[in-house]
């Protein structure tokens, strides 16, 4: 049985700064199943898996059902096992105490952020500037700090107002991606298609080696609205439930627009066509009423992208303030959830200003090296995310070998069939990671040709250095964090791990 050392104080203790009274019980099942769709769909990854044409159509409904339904499943049964506020903290917590938990998360957390600033909002801004309103280059900077900061307060007004918001996103991106879809079917159907090259779909080691980190990036998350788990309804009976209606429409929402993309868009220009420039093609068979539609498509767009955003600022902040909370990241203060509003305003505002000075970095470097420096270092960062469930997955593997405690949902197969399940995810996990810390390395194992330079604008030596070194402040801050933390809260650093045989 799992559980807490002996004089070990209770995370949600008043001294642990979570008041259990100011988390107010809001989502249903339908929110969450929207949460995951407003969280996990990303209209940015499917304009990358797109640019794989055919074979990346193959390899990514390939990874959805080899890696995305086994993530369902088993995030399904966690979830539903230890319903507490901060999710994934929770569990490498219970699984590796709590030295692990704040590596983990800060890795989770710290992705959100800058993704936030460092492309969110660059992609709102080019399709608010293209398709809604032009800007200058001051007004292209202001909508992009609007779009960062309406999304931060998105995740500081209270749950049971945000949902409403975050919900109404959720249906902006799929109704983007179904006219996508219909207008694209619409199109072939009228003039046929651009010249796709089935041949291309035959699945190669190099495409498998290409597509897999940006398809797993794009199918994780199933987890993210467990960080609220304490302000649901009723979690055990809802979350097996929502995830497994989010993943379906998360495998259509993904695969469906793709196919689109790869229909409407001529072959030698996928790599650089996105979901606005594929919905704009397909749309020309509106005829003069196109114009309006694509404004209407553009705003709709944006938004769905602003509350994206939102979304997982709402979960990945509740796991940081949490962490905060129980004294492993530098202060209680930041895991405080406000009294009026029931959020963790201090985590929140922290997160907007980690997109800003990202957001302004990504502004200032945009040319020569420090521009192909900077890529290098947001992609890394960007990559943490994927890199966290190197821990969060073997914790979870732990927990479902040694913990006794009834679980409201199991995988098919019990104990066996989860253990499987998420073996099979860490396989997938440690293949992406290596190819986003150490590219080219696979390739070269297998035989196949990697022009590094050419990809990355940098060489090896510098990519490695700022890739290891981007790691290292992370870790380092997550460390410097726990150890401040501890000190603040009394909080023995040992013993770590919380497992009794």
């Amino acid at each position: 049985m799992i559980q807490e050392e002996p004089g070990a104080p209770e995370l949600h203790a008043a001294a642990s700064g979570v008041q259990k009274s100011r988390l107010v019980k809001t989502l249903r099942r339908g929110d969450i199943v929207l949460f995951i769709v407003a969280a996990v769909i990303s209209a940015d990854s499917i304009a990358v898996l797109a640019s794989g044409g055919p074979e990346g159509l193959v390899w990514s409904a390939f990874i959805g059902v080899a890696f995305l339904v086994p993530s369902a499943l088993v995030f399904a049964e966690t979830s539903s096992t230890y319903p507490e506020e901060g999710g994934p903290y929770q569990w490498v917590r219970r699984a590796f105490g709590r030295t692990w938990a704040s590596v983990a998360v800060i890795l989770y957390w710290i992705t959100n952020p800058i993704w936030l600033g460092g492309s969110l909002a660059f992609i709102a801004g080019s399709v608010w500037s293209e398709y809604v309103l032009p800007t200058s280059a001051l007004g292209d900077l202001v909508v992009k700090l609007v779009f960062v900061w309406v999304a931060i307060l998105l995740a500081i007004i209270s749950l049971k107002r945000g949902k409403v918001l975050i919900n109404i996103g959720a249906y902006a991106k799929l109704f983007v991606l179904l006219s996508l879809t219909v207008t694209a079917l619409i199109h072939v159907a009228q003039v046929g298609t651009a010249g796709v090259d089935w041949s291309a779909a035959r699945p190669t080691a190099a495409g498998f080696l290409a597509i897999v980190p940006v398809a797993l990036f794009a199918f994780v998350g199933f987890e993210a609205p467990s960080a609220a788990s304490e302000e649901m309804h009723d979690p055990q009976k809802d979350t097996p439930a929502a995830i497994a209606r989010g993943a379906g429409i998360t495998l259509i929402a993904y695969l469906a627009p793709v196919l689109a993309i790869i229909l409407v868009t001529p072959a030698d220009r996928t790599a650089d066509a996105g979901v606005m420039q594929a919905i704009e093609e397909s749309y020309a068979v509106f005829g003069s009423a196109a114009g309006p539609l694509m404004t209407i498509t553009a705003v709709a767009f944006v938004y769905a992208l602003m509350t994206q955003g939102s979304a997982w600022m709402i979960a990945t902040d509740r796991m940081q303030a949490v962490a905060a909370a129980d004294g492993t990241f530098f202060t209680t203060r930041l895991g405080e959830f406000s009294a009026r509003l029931g959020t963790p305003v201090r985590m929140n505002v922290v997160s907007g200003l980690v997109a800003t000075v990202f957001l302004a970095a990504a502004t200032l470097l945009v040319h020569g090296t420090a521009a192909a420096v900077f890529g290098v270092v947001l992609t890394q960062a960007v990559s943490t995310l994927l890199i966290s469930y190197v821990v969060i997955l073997p914790a979870m593997i732990r927990l479902r070998l040694v913990d006794d405690v009834p679980r409201p949902y199991e995988v098919p197969g019990g104990r066996t069939g989860y253990t499987a399940l998420a073996s099979v995810m860490c396989a997938f996990v440690l293949l992406a990671s290596i190819a986003a810390v150490v590219p080219g390395v696979l390739e070269g194992l297998l035989g196949l040709e990697y022009d590094f330079l050419e990809e990355w604008g940098v060489s090896r030596v510098s990519f490695e250095f700022f890739t290891v070194g981007t790691l290292v402040v992370v870790i380092a801050a997550a460390l410097v964090g726990r150890a401040i933390g501890a000190r603040e809260t009394a909080v023995p650093a040992e013993p770590e791990s919380t497992v009794r045989h």
